[in-house]
């Protein structure tokens, strides 16, 4: 019987790419071996790129991103399955950045997002773009950029979430603990701050 487990746990682990997320906590909260690693593969990337979004310095986001996983990791135990695990760490890594905007009072993110549910997407031609193509494209990023920098905190918050890392409203709700209403209204606001801001800084192109 033990060595019938064994080889169940070896084919797991070679397999740990393949697995499901929830396979992946299940196996991490009993011990085997390289499956919160996989977790962290998967999610290290987005999770430091929202966290810096959030409080913009690269140090203090790669600091806070570790302080992230070691609370995933403290915290496995407590998941529930009927959520979606992404959903769940979202929330984690949300929390966290906000308790560190809180203490810093930190502004500064770095972000290219858009109006109504779809990214402000940048005027890009067919094929390779010339170095002056590619220059132009640069200094618009910038200004989209310093555009979202301003929103207040916890409109920047939502439009991360939602445009960047990609999550539905209802991940929002989850991730924040906002009623879906609250979620909706302060998108919105938030993009009609963007727009106001794009008409006055002569910001065209953008679809």
């Amino acid at each position: 019987m033990n060595l019938a487990a064994s080889s169940v746990s070896r084919a797991f682990t070679r397999n740990l790419t393949a697995a499901s997320d929830r396979e992946l906590v299940a196996t991490a909260v009993s011990g085997l071996e390289g499956s919160f690693e996989e977790l962290v593969r998967r999610y290290q990337r987005p999770i430091s790129a929202y966290v810096y979004r959030m409080i913009g310095n690269y140090e203090s986001a790669l600091d806070l991103t570790q302080e992230i996983f070691i609370k995933v990791y403290s915290s496995l135990r407590r998941y529930r399955e009927e959520f979606k695990f992404s959903t769940w760490i979202y929330k984690i890594a949300h929390n966290c950045a906000v308790d560190h905007l809180r203490r810093n009072a930190s502004r500064e993110q770095s972000l290219v997002m858009g109006p109504e549910g779809d990214q402000y997407d940048l005027p890009v031609e067919s094929g390779r773009p010339s170095p002056e193509q590619e220059s132009e494209r640069k200094e618009r990023r910038v200004e989209i950029e310093s555009v979202v920098r301003s929103l207040p905190a916890n409109y920047r918050a939502l439009i991360i979430l939602r445009h960047s890392q990609d999550l539905s409203y209802e991940e929002i709700v989850e991730v924040t603990g906002l009623p879906l209403g609250t979620v909706k209204n302060r998108l919105f606001r938030a993009r009609e701050m963007m727009r106001q801001q794009f008409v006055e800084k002569g910001i065209t192109g953008i679809s």
